[in-house]
This record gives structure tokens, C-alpha cells and sequence, in this order.
């Protein structure tokens, strides 16, 4: 029973990945060079990202995919996490870039006047660390919330969208606290300690996923398609 739920929901997965994906889920991946640039709230690139995911959402609403997913022999329970398969799948992926041109930044680029003089948030583990807390909003206010009726989109992104916003400006404002200066900090001591708060964002992103996909199942299980 086990192994033909894992094949279905690898089944879905692959049918999300080629069949209800948006190519501007893709190309917007290409919005985590923004990391590169100097001046800029970089953090906004994982709001970008989530726009580029939330394309695929629209697609697969003005498509029926849905309900084309909820007729195949499957469990009404699957659809929602092949769904957030899917949306963590594209997450990770951009996590992945933007921490190897976070890499490069720091190494290669830091020195340059640009970049040194720059009066807002490096490029830093601090930043993958908040990306991860922007997906975890995406997953739980939109996902979740699309799953409430399966085809209302509107309402739940405007919420994510303030979310994602106010978390931006906590972002930029935090280093600005009294100890907190090691959070934009581009020296090793400073790095070592973000990377304590990035393992926690990960376990913090790994665990309101989960709670987001079981939370999405019950809403859809309700749901009258």
C-alpha cells in the first residue's frame, strides 16, 4: 500500500513538473541573480520566485487541471502533495542558485566598491536563510489557502504578498539592532554564526511545508469539485 501511494505521488509529481508548469516558473528562477545586484533588497528575489510559481497556480486553474488530477485513480489527497512537491521542488532549486551566486559574491565581489559601499543587506547566508522563510510563507498563507476551495487565487496571494514584504523589511532592519550586527556581517566568525540560523530555517521550512501539505489534504478532502 505504501510503495502505490509513493508511485502515485512520484507519478503526479512528474505529471506537475511537465504537464501544469508554467514557463515563467522557470524563467523566473532567473531572478535570484539578483543577488548581484548592488543597492538593491535582494530578498526580493524570493517574492519574485514565488510569483513565477504562482503562474504555474493560474495555469493549472484556467486549465481544470485540477480537477483533471482529482478524476485520474488517485487519492483526492495526493493532488495537494504532488502540488507541494512541485512548488518545493522550484523553491530549492532557486535556494541552490542564489546560494552559489551568494558564493561568488562573497568571494569575488565583496571588495569591489559597489558592493562594499553598499548601505543595504549583502548577499550572505543570512539571505538563503530568509528565503527559505518566504517560501515558508508561500507554502502555508497560498498554497494552503488556494487548497480552501481549489480555485480562489486572489485573496490568499495578496495575503502572502504582505507577509513576504513585511519579512523583507525585517530582513533589511535586523542587522541594525543592537547584537545583531552578525547577521550582515561578510567576515568568517560573522558567516559561521548565519549558518546556525540557516540550519534553523531550514527545519523551520521543512516543518511548515509539512504542516502546510497536511493542512492543505483536509481543506481539499472538503472541497466539492
Amino acid at each position: 500500500m505504501m510503495e502505490h501511494t509513493r508511485s502515485n505521488t512520484a507519478a503526479l509529481l512528474l505529471k506537475e513538473l511537465r504537464l501544469s508548469t508554467s514557463p515563467l516558473t522557470v524563467i523566473f528562477l532567473a531572478f535570484t541573480l539578483m543577488v548581484f545586484i548592488p543597492g538593491y533588497p535582494v530578498l526580493v528575489s524570493a517574492f519574485f520566485v514565488c510569483l513565477g510559481i504562482f503562474q504555474s497556480f493560474q495555469l493549472a486553474r484556467e486549465t481544470g487541471d485540477i480537477i483533471y488530477t482529482a478524476l485520474l485513480p488517485v487519492r483526492k489527497r495526493d493532488v495537494p502533495r504532488a502540488k507541494l512537491l512541485s512548488v518545493s521542488f522550484f523553491q530549492l532549486i532557486s535556494v541552490l542558485l542564489a546560494s552559489v551566486f551568494t558564493v561568488i559574491r562573497l568571494c569575488f565581489m565583496s571588495a569591489l566598491p559597489p558592493y562594499a559601499d553598499n548601505p543595504l543587506m549583502p548577499a550572505c547566508p543570512t539571505l538563503i536563510a530568509f528565503m527559505l522563510i518566504v517560501y515558508a510563507e508561500f507554502n502555508y498563507i497560498f498554497v494552503r489557502g488556494f487548497f480552501r476551495t481549489a480555485y480562489r487565487l486572489g485573496a490568499p496571494f495578496v495575503r502572502f504578498i504582505v507577509a513576504a514584504m513585511l519579512t523583507v523589511c525585517i530582513y533589511e532592519a535586523l542587522p541594525h539592532l543592537p547584537g545583531l550586527g552578525f547577521l550582515a556581517a561578510t567576515d568568517a566568525p560573522g558567516i559561521a554564526r548565519q549558518l546556525v540560523l540557516l540550519a534553523v530555517a531550514a527545519v523551520l521550512y521543512a516543518v511548515v511545508t509539512d504542516a502546510s501539505c497536511r493542512s492543505a489534504q483536509h481543506r481539499f478532502e472538503r472541497v466539492d469539485l
